[in-house]
């Protein structure tokens, strides 16, 4: 099925001349505020020999250095706010590679910018003021719950906060308040499907006809696959915590042709992996975002690591589009919608008695879902009993401290496969013809 078009705000029927004007402004007003504000970029951009006077143009924007994750972490915990703490109304977090999360901060203005391009996201989706949105993100310092809840209330829908979990209520919730709109991760919607079908009940007959989707990657081929069960419009939403959370890109229903990048607020680059070099439109390369509205913490040429191309707009022609996301440049793990690193599972694995530093993680697939096992070896002192409470400590630590659950498998000492060189700590178990997305 396919929703109407239609429906769009003030910034959505910019001119592409028009939205170049404003953000040059916004542009240079962020540049001169992380320089005034936050000692970090002062610091960078004094290193580069730029000041954001030199920013007369948005190609200027490439004379100033990148932002990546580490500069991130190594400002734990409000060193890169540009506002004072007390500002701040909400933080969010993401995990750490060495402890330390990345943290972000909003003030009252980002709160209610983030509402706003969410709710702009919902309406491109198709979803309208009045309908009920099922939300099955995850709530708490992950922005997705959150920033999909406020977007929702922002736009005029009733909420209702299922989080993840409990698959059997989350059915029973969507047949008795009988939503509209769902936004969930798309391996969990293929859960939420087949516990329909073990339940009797036709997802077709369902109340739910938009579906927007984000957090992990996901296919066409799923993408058919969920419309079809369902008859709804699946699509995609794109953004990351470290920016503002979701809706800084969507894929709107008139086309499902890749994500609309909401350009009034999140100026977007692509660069070469390697060099850094600014690429031209069309070629592919790693995502770059600047944030033009963001008061609390602004983000200056913010390497995502979520390789991609920029394309013309088509339903927004404002805006430009991103295909949806290839893979990353890093190493980085997509779980159910959690983002983990070997060096996570490494730390916990090293504080846990009886087990050696010697790890794999394989990655595979069990019906719709992803799975990762991590098989460690045991340190030769460790009996039976040892082995078995290690086990279970790490699959506990893994989910208190990460957030997602995985297998642990004890194995003897010497069984794992020993490096030559740069060690592969990753097995990926799962189909070739997935690609990640957005």
């Amino acid at each position: 099925m396919a929703a109407q078009a239609g429906f769009q705000d003030d910034g959505e029927r910019l001119s592409r001349d028009e939205l170049a004007a404003l953000q040059l402004t916004r542009l240079r007003a962020t540049l001169h505020r992380v320089y005034e504000r936050v000692p970090f970029y002062r610091q960078a951009f004094d290193k580069a020999g730029v000041h954001p006077d030199d920013c007369r143009s948005l190609a200027d924007l490439s004379l100033f250095p990148l932002t990546t994750k580490a500069d991130l972490r190594d400002q734990y915990p409000f060193g890169m706010f540009a506002v004072p703490r007390s500002e701040v109304r909400r933080i969010h977090a993401s995990s750490g590679t060495t402890g330390r999360p990345t943290v972000v901060g909003y003030t009252d203005g980002d709160l209610s910018t983030w509402s706003d391009v969410v709710a702009r996201s919902i309406r491109a989706a198709g979803g309208r003021p009045g309908q009920i949105v099922h939300i099955a993100y995850g709530y708490g310092l992950f922005t997705g719950g959150l920033g999909a809840h406020y977007g929702a209330e922002r736009l005029g829908c009733t909420v209702v906060p299922a989080s993840g979990g409990m698959t059997d209520r989350q059915v029973r919730l969507i047949e008795d308040f009988r939503p509209e709109v769902i936004m969930v991760t798309p391996s969990y919607m293929l859960t939420l499907l087949d516990e329909m079908e073990r339940q009797g009940i036709d997802p077709r007959t369902t109340s739910l006809r938009t579906g927007i989707f984000g957090a992990e990657p996901w296919t066409e081929e799923m993408r058919r696959e969920i419309e079809e069960r369902l008859d709804m419009d699946a699509v995609d939403i794109y953004g990351l915590s470290e920016v503002i959370g979701p809706g800084v890109a969507q894929e709107c229903v008139e086309t499902k042709d890749g994500l609309h990048i909401w350009e009034d607020h999140f100026y977007p680059e692509v660069v070469d992996p390697l060099t850094g070099a600014v690429l031209p439109e069309g070629e592919p390369g790693e995502l770059v975002f600047t944030s033009l509205t963001k008061e609390a913490m602004p983000v200056v040429r913010y390497r995502t690591r979520d390789l991609t191309r920029l394309l013309p707009g088509t339903a927004r022609p404002a805006f430009r589009r991103m295909e949806k996301i290839t893979g990353r440049s890093d190493d980085m793990i997509i779980l159910r919608g959690v983002n983990l690193y070997p060096t996570q599972i490494e730390e916990i694995l090293l504080r846990t008695p009886g087990l050696a530093p010697h790890f794999q993680l394989r990655l595979a697939r069990e019906g719709r879902m992803d799975t990762l096992t991590v098989r460690v070896e045991a340190r030769r002192e460790s009996d039976a009993a040892l082995r078995e409470a290690a086990a279970a400590d790490v699959v506990q630590a893994v989910k208190a401290g990460i957030g997602v659950s995985v297998r642990v498998e004890v194995v003897d000492p010497e069984t794992l496969e020993r490096s030559v060189g740069k060690i592969k700590r990753l097995v990926d178990l799962r189909t070739t013809d997935r690609h990640p997305t957005g």
